[in-house]
């Protein structure tokens, strides 16, 4: 069943909307999930949240990609976990390092007035996704938006971790040298 047909079984509150979307995404959300919890319960849990989410956001919204959009709010609903789990501690996991990674980039603004600040920020970094080569583009998403191990992307792309990490490190730079030109650093 193509995304199209399962949104429309959202939008009819069919029931069957929720399985045939588990059926086809399952696997890619609860990869996303794992990634950020490493904890099967965790993720499970998530997974089926952000089900229930796409169930009361469809209608009114209609979401173009329903797995970028199911990957959206497992992603949130993870993070959220995470915090939730590690409020006062910092664990072993790839999540601190990531968040650590970028917090080098993107300054931290909470503010309710910063909004603006915020959706003008996405469609910076976006446009910078947008002008990457593949590869580096790939890397990028794997590391920063699946929360990939850099080991687990130079499995992937057969390369060493050592080359990953020093990618990984020039893309950032370029990512601030890139927000700092736009006056977002």
């Amino acid at each position: 069943m193509n995304d199209q047909e399962m949104i429309r079984l959202f939008w009819e509150r069919n029931e069957n909307a929720i399985s045939e979307a588990s059926a086809k995404y399952g696997h890619y959300c609860s990869g996303i999930a794992m990634n950020i919890l490493n904890n099967r319960e965790d993720a499970e849990e998530c997974v089926n949240e952000a089900y229930l989410q796409a169930w009361n956001s469809i209608p009114p919204q209609k979401p173009k990609i329903l797995s970028a959009f199911l990957g959206r709010i497992v992603r949130n609903l993870s993070f959220n976990r995470y915090k939730q789990r590690h409020s006062a501690k910092r664990g072993g996991h790839e999540i601190p390092l990531i968040l650590d990674e970028l917090a080098e980039i993107i300054p931290d603004r909470n503010s309710v007035e910063d909004e603006v600040f915020r959706r003008e920020l996405k469609q910076c970094v976006d446009r910078f996704l947008d002008a990457l080569p593949e590869e580096k583009r790939y890397l990028f998403l794997r590391r920063y938006w699946y929360s990939d191990s850099v080991t687990s992307i130079a499995e992937k792309l057969g390369r060493s971790a050592d080359s990953v990490s020093v990618e990984l490190h020039r893309i950032r730079k370029r990512l601030r040298d890139d927000l700092a030109e736009r006056g977002y650093i």
